[in-house]
């Protein structure tokens, strides 16, 4: 059964659309990951299956099949749908281990069932299934995009982790760890997906730019959203950035405003971490008043017009007009 008939057509999210647009290739990228995922090693596939059964977006995958779709052919884009979601999810498995996660996608987080040596290793067996896919495909443009991106989230995770707590860390640095973590699985996606879909240069490139800003929307939006959302609605808990001292978007624009009494609370809560129950509530007290949060969506909202300005590059189509407003959900989205 397809996205779009659990729901009205009119209320379809840019995502739903793309998923009823895509299902077939999609179906096919899904039973992919299952058979990959699965081992001889009984406790690999328990592992693999306990995240990937949760589900999540899947957008990296959708955004694979759509640039392939858009440069006119998707025949081997599930393949290549399927390598980009299990470096996803390989990545998830260990930023939960490194952050120690309490949930992933509205479940208990994998290394708390069944531990950190078990669950950063079956996110290595993971990577190494996407690799094997990603030579499968016979192109080494894949390969080489598919691999760098791989290498890149690893050393934002190290980039992240070294600025933790860090009350002078600049917006661009800000930039430079989420475009690492996010926006690097973005763009190689899509520019995968334009190469798989027999697209030339030009056609990777626009898709790569696209595919870029997009992501950083998107990480920035989520990073917002940790201090304005239920955990219910973000499928982990809310909070987490603040709780693990990742200065994101919000508290860095809140920080440039903050008088010393709230600068004294930032460096106690995130340089010191030591947080007390009420401390979260306090904090986004302070990134309401100095409108934060606002600010922050007017910066993803300049790399929406980025990403927009790429997409028009490539030719007019109903699949690109569909990107095209997913750049708006995603920046104004608040679950």
């Amino acid at each position: 059964m397809t996205a779009l008939k659990h729901k009205d057509q009119a209320s379809a999210t840019p995502l739903d659309q793309l998923a009823e647009r895509l299902h077939v290739q999609m179906d096919a990228t899904n039973a992919t990951i299952i058979d990959r995922s699965k081992s001889h090693i009984p406790l690999i596939s328990q592992v693999a299956e306990y995240l990937i059964a949760a589900g999540g977006k899947r957008i990296r995958p959708l955004l694979t099949i759509a640039a392939a779709s858009l440069c006119g052919n998707t025949d081997g884009a599930p393949r290549v749908a399927a390598a980009v979601e299990f470096i996803h999810t390989a990545t998830l498995l260990h930023d939960d281990v490194v952050d120690e996660s309490a949930h992933r996608r509205g479940k208990p987080a994998a290394n708390k069932v069944f531990g950190n040596k078990s669950t950063v290793l079956v996110g290595d067996f993971l990577f190494g299934r996407a690799f094997e896919l990603m030579v499968e495909t016979n192109d080494i443009r894949i390969l080489d995009i598919l691999a760098r991106a791989s290498r890149i989230i690893s050393e934002g995770e190290v980039l992240q982790m070294a600025l933790t707590g860090d009350l002078d860390i600049t917006i661009d640095q800000y930039r430079d760890v989420i475009d690492a973590k996010t926006a690097a699985l973005f763009a190689a996606a899509c520019a995968a997906g334009a190469i798989a879909g027999g697209g030339d240069q030009n056609a990777a490139d626009a898709m790569r730019d696209y595919g870029h800003h997009l992501g950083m929307a998107f990480q920035m939006i989520d990073d917002i959203m940790d201090y304005e959302t239920a955990s219910a609605a973000m499928g982990k808990d809310a909070g987490d950035d603040f709780r693990e001292g990742k200065l994101t978007l919000p508290v860095i624009l809140a920080l440039a405003a903050a008088d010393d009494t709230e600068r004294a609370f930032w460096s106690r809560t995130m340089k010191d971490n030591d947080q007390t129950p009420d401390d979260l509530a306090q904090a986004r007290k302070i990134i309401a008043k100095h409108n934060a949060s606002a600010a922050g969506r007017a910066i993803a909202q300049a790399h929406a017009t980025a990403a927009r300005k790429a997409l028009e590059t490539l030719p007019e189509s109903r699949m690109r007009g569909i990107l095209d407003e997913l750049l708006d959900f995603v920046v104004t989205r608040n679950h």
